[in-house]
C-alpha cells in the first residue's frame, strides 16, 4: 500500500511539472493540442499547459541564426564562371508558420539554400565579374537579401542578411583567365609606355630648341661684348701710340717677347739688333 501510494505520487510530480512551461529569452514556444496549434508563447517567463500527451510544447530558436552556403558555381553576365561561398543571417519570426511549413530547422536550411541559390544566380547573372568582386557587391547583395527575405517569408523565416564570403574562379578556368588577365595588364603598360615615351620626346625637342637659342643668345652677346673690348683697346692702343710711338714699340715688343719666351729659352741677339741695343741702354 505504501508502494503504492509512493508511484501515485511520482505520477502526479511528473503530470503537474508537464503542465509548467520556463519559456527562456532566447526561444518561443508553439503549444499544440492533439496536433493543433493553441498558442504561442514568445514572452520569457513562467506559462502552463495541459499535461502531456493532451498538450505538447515546440521550441523554436529566437536568437539570429547563420548559415554557411556550401560554394555554387554561378555564372555572371560576361560569361565568366565564379565560385561563390556566401553565408546567410536568418531568425524564425514566425514559430506556428515555421512549424506548418518546415517543421525543423535542417528542412529550413534546405529550403533556405534553394531560395538564395536561386536568387543570388538571377542576380549576379545580370553583373559583370568585376562588378561582383569589387565595385557594386554591397548593392548587389542587398538586392539579394531582399528578395530572399520576400520568398522565405511564407515559412515564418527573416532573411536579416545575405553576403559573400568570397569569390573563386573554377580550377579549369583560372589559368585561361590569368593569362587574359596577364595580357591585359600587359597591353596597358605598353600603352603607357608609349604614352610616356611621346611626352618624353616632346620635352627632349622642347629643351634641344631651347639649348639652341640659349647658346645662340649667348654667343651673339659675346660676339658684341669681344667687339666692344676690341676696339676699346685698339682706341687706347691708338692712343699710346699718338703719345709716344718708340716708347710704344718698345713696350709691344717687350710684351711680344714675354709671350712667346720662357725659363727655358735661350735667346741669341745680333749685335746690331735694335732689341740688343734696347736692352743694354
Amino acid at each position: 500500500m505504501k508502494n503504492l501510494s509512493i508511484g501515485l505520487l511520482f505520477i502526479l510530480i511528473f503530470f503537474g511539472l508537464s503542465t509548467i512551461i520556463i519559456v527562456d529569452e532566447t526561444e518561443q514556444i508553439v503549444i499544440l493540442q492533439f496536433g493543433k496549434p493553441i498558442k504561442t508563447l514568445k514572452e520569457p517567463g513562467l506559462n502552463w499547459k495541459l499535461p502531456a500527451p493532451l498538450q505538447t510544447a515546440n521550441s523554436f530558436e529566437k536568437r539570429l541564426l547563420e548559415y554557411d552556403v556550401p560554394p555554387e558555381e554561378i555564372l555572371s553576365r560576361d560569361k565568366k564562371s565564379l565560385i561563390i561561398d556566401n553565408y546567410v543571417r536568418w531568425k524564425i519570426v514566425d514559430p506556428l508558420l515555421f512549424l506548418q511549413t518546415v517543421a525543423a530547422v535542417p528542412t529550413a536550411k534546405t529550403r533556405l539554400d534553394d531560395i538564395v541559390y536561386s536568387e543570388l544566380r538571377q542576380e549576379l547573372g545580370t553583373h559583370d565579374m568585376v562588378e561582383i568582386i569589387t565595385e557594386n557587391r554591397e548593392l548587389i547583395m542587398d538586392k539579394v537579401t531582399k528578395a530572399s527575405n520576400e520568398e522565405t517569408s511564407k515559412y515564418g523565416i527573416e532573411v536579416i542578411d545575405v553576403r559573400i564570403r568570397r569569390v573563386d574562379l573554377p580550377k579549369e578556368n583560372e589559368a585561361s583567365i590569368y593569362a587574359r588577365m596577364e595580357a591585359e595588364r600587359k597591353r596597358q603598360a605598353n600603352k603607357f609606355r608609349s604614352e610616356g615615351e611621346e611626352e618624353a620626346q616632346k620635352i627632349r625637342a622642347a629643351t634641344d630648341r631651347d639649348k639652341t637659342v640659349i647658346l645662340a643668345d649667348a654667343y651673339k652677346t659675346s660676339q658684341k661684348i669681344r667687339g666692344e673690348g676690341e676696339a676699346k683697346a685698339l682706341d687706347v692702343y691708338a692712343t699710346s701710340f699718338s703719345k709716344d710711338p718708340k716708347f710704344y714699340e718698345f713696350i709691344r715688343t717687350l710684351e711680344t717677347f714675354e709671350k712667346v719666351i720662357d725659363d727655358k729659352t735661350t735667346l741669341v741677339l745680333p749685335g746690331d739688333s735694335k732689341l740688343f741695343k734696347e736692352l743694354i741702354q
